[in-house]
């Protein structure tokens, strides 16, 4: 009994023994949502069992590999679209993500079908593929499969739709790779194939290794060696690359549609020109905003070039050191003509003067009433970190002709410098919801063990969940050349008021590539989505809700100044980034890195699309005509048939009678004949 009583007494107090259920989820749990692979989009093709043209491409054979320069291969600028219901959720998202990144840096725009002849119908196949261009065939279908769901793979599938091959395929490849016919897995030799330019164009623009049409080194290899060796040593780890766009694939898209516009890019300015982007000066005021390259009192350099280029490296300056309290300066961007009546403005802000200084950013908007415009205060920054470079983005929500002005205020306390701008964009999409900037990241990167994680602090999206991201920056045990990333539902001020399950809402977390040019970023993202209906089962067989109230599924966090919270799973992949890659580009400027974090409601994409009214009404209405010619044919056929079994018989009554009369006339010329031989006179009948 003694004994018995212990094993009670234990149970009661530690829910750590095995009296109690294990549960299989924590907020130490991490889930890869591509099982720890980096897929490729010809990894996947292959695991699917396809074995298509070039690995992605889909041809009728009927039509052969014709030419794909001619107009009639052009989609118009607004490509019509329609998502199938077999999509994945998350992979819908990603889709449109993928149309905002064509609208922000070309003149090509998607728009729901509406009834358009030709459209590019996407659904949930066995993998990623499309056709080259634009077929005529109606309904072209694209698919993005299992594992396809990355914003690069979409961008490159609808490449191929917009009349694109793969960028080792052009005629002029032989002169900048290698290809190591040796190492290629047998019979893929196929997707090695060239065109030349009656079936394709280079576009007047350079082979680009960096291209997401480009395959990787060890596409269909049969080893572990390359199948591609780049000319210049340099570019072997660049080729492959998956992260979005490049410079010249936008370059070669807008020139193959003439682009001249771009639908939701406004400006961008680095100040590096005399003119400052044809900003002025506002009217009215104390102060001045001035282009400089240095501040005494600090910054000592600029953001875009950080002080790397001579005779280069600008930004605007409103100085704070001299004046009287309350003296301002305008900064006015040069005139907008909003489409969509959203925008955001990022840029970057250096504040080296007093603590109460401030910056106001203003919309000027015109109309009729106000031909001189009005000011509408859109939000003042002052406070935050001083004394470096820091993001900001504002969202703003204009919808008639404006500008965009910055005022610098002067505040009462001491002041060494100022207020400095740079690098500022706008465009017509929405801001990012969160940054996470990780500072000296260099260092970081330099010591950090592999298996080691840190953590963001926490975030609350629009509709109240809070969240956080967890980072291996040298990656797990288990894939330590990537760095991996994981997000997780964490406990807030508002989740009794939240409805669990979280259900579908689309984590974004985006590394930055810091080019001061928004139409130059290639940044690198993951997308994943809540399912509320994603399980997990725990020792005993109990069913848990990964995606349930973290005080449910998570653990219990405790921070540094005593306060505490419950993170739950994580969600995430661990190959997220190669080190090689994270070292390009501008994911780390200034010696730090940063992320940019969104949590978004997707439900309506669990909506079917509608199809057109009048398509659906022409459906319907040749269904009913097919029904009617069906039953028409029907009755048609019986009364043919009626009528042919009718005639059947009634000429075999004919041939009958026929035979019956012919058959009494013999035998009466049968008789008469023989009455003649008897003599026997024929009996008369008289009337």
């Amino acid at each position: 009994m003694a004994s018995y009583g212990t094993f009670l007494l234990l149970c009661l107090f530690s829910a750590e023994n095995l009296c109690l259920a294990t549960s299989s989820l924590t907020g130490f749990t991490e889930v890869d949502v591509d099982h720890g692979k980096d897929w490729d989009i010809f990894d996947i093709n292959k695991e699917a069992g396809l074995d298509l043209v070039d690995g992605d491409i889909i041809i009728d054979e009927a039509e052969g590999r014709n030419s794909i320069l001619g107009e009639n291969y052009r989609w118009p600028t607004t490509v019509p679209y329609y998502l199938e219901d077999s999509l994945e959720i998350n992979a819908k998202g990603v889709i449109l993500k993928a149309f905002e990144q064509y609208r922000l840096k070309t003149c090509i725009d998607f728009k729901p079908w509406s009834g358009e002849p030709n459209y590019i119908s996407v659904y949930k196949g066995s993998g990623c593929s499309s056709s080259v261009g634009n077929r005529q065939v109606g309904k072209q279908r694209l698919s993005i499969g299992q594992n396809c769901d990355r914003l690069a793979t979409v961008e490159h599938e609808f490449l191929h739709a917009l009349g694109f091959w793969h960028e080792q395929s052009r005629a002029d490849r032989d002169d900048y790779v290698n290809i190591i016919w040796g190492q290629i897995e047998e019979g893929k030799e196929h997707n090695f194939n060239s065109y030349d330019d009656t079936v394709s164009s280079a576009l007047g623009v350079p082979y680009d290794y960096g291209s997401v049409m480009h395959y990787s080194k060890t596409s269909f290899n049969k080893g572990s060696e390359p199948t591609i060796v780049t000319k210049i040593p340099e570019f072997m780890d660049v080729i492959g690359q998956r992260m979005e766009f490049s410079f010249s694939d936008v370059l070669k898209l807008n020139k193959l549609y003439n682009c001249t516009t771009f639908s939701t890019f406004l400006d961008s300015c680095s100040f590096e020109e005399p003119d400052i982007c044809g900003m002025i000066q506002g009217d009215d005021t104390t102060g001045k905003w001035v282009r400089v390259r240095s501040v005494e009192g600090g910054p000592n350099t600029d953001y875009t070039n950080m002080g790397q280029c001579n005779g280069a490296g600008f930004f605007m300056h409103f100085s704070t050191a001299t004046g009287s309290h309350g003296d301002n300066a305008y900064l006015e961007s040069r005139f907008f003509y909003p489409k969509r009546g959203s925008q955001c403005l990022q840029f970057y802000l250096y504040n080296s003067g007093g603590a109460d200084d401030q910056l106001n950013v203003w919309v000027r908007e015109y109309n009729s009433t106000n031909p001189k415009g009005v000011l509408r205060l859109i939000q003042t920054l002052n406070g935050g970190l001083r004394n470096s470079w820091e993001l900001y983005r504002v969202t703003l929500d204009v919808s008639q002709k404006f500008r965009v002005v910055f005022e610098g205020v002067k505040g009462s306390d001491a002041s060494k410098g100022g207020l400095s701008l740079d690098d500022i964009n706008l465009s017509e999409t929405q801001c990012p919801h969160h940054t996470w900037r990780i500072r000296d990241f260099t260092s970081l990167l330099a010591t950090t063990p592999v298996g080691s994680k840190i953590y963001s602090p926490t975030f609350l999206s629009r509709e109240g969940y809070s969240f956080q991201i967890s980072l291996y920056i040298n990656g797990k045990t288990s894939s330590p050349t990537n760095m991996a990333i994981y997000f997780h539902l964490t406990s807030g001020p508002n989740d009794s008021q939240l409805t669990w399950p979280c259900p579908w809402r689309q984590a974004t977390m985006a590394l930055m590539d810091q080019n001061p040019n928004i139409q130059h970023r290639m940044d690198n993202q993951r997308m994943i989505t809540t399912d509320p209906s994603k399980t997990s089962t725990d020792s005993l067989g109990n069913v848990e809700y990964f995606w349930d109230d973290p005080r449910k599924v998570g653990s219990r966090v405790q921070n540094a100044d005593g306060t505490s919270y419950y993170r739950g799973p994580g969600y995430g992949t661990s190959s997220f980034i190669t080190h090689s890659r994270l070292k390009s580009r501008n994911f780390i400027k200034g010696d730090d890195v940063i992320f940019l974090l969104s949590l978004e409601d997707v439900t309506n994409l669990l909506k079917t699309q509608p199809v057109p009214q009048s398509v659906a009404c022409g459906e319907n209405c040749l269904n009913r005509i097919s029904a009617s010619d069906d039953s028409t044919a029907t009755f048609t056929a019986n009364a043919t048939a009626t009528v042919v079994v009718y005639a059947f018989v009634g000429s075999v009554v004919l041939l009958i009678a026929v035979a019956s009369v012919l058959y009494k006339v013999k035998r009466r010329q049968e008789s008469e004949e023989m009455d003649r031989e008897g003599g026997i006179e024929p009996e008369r009948i008289n009337g």
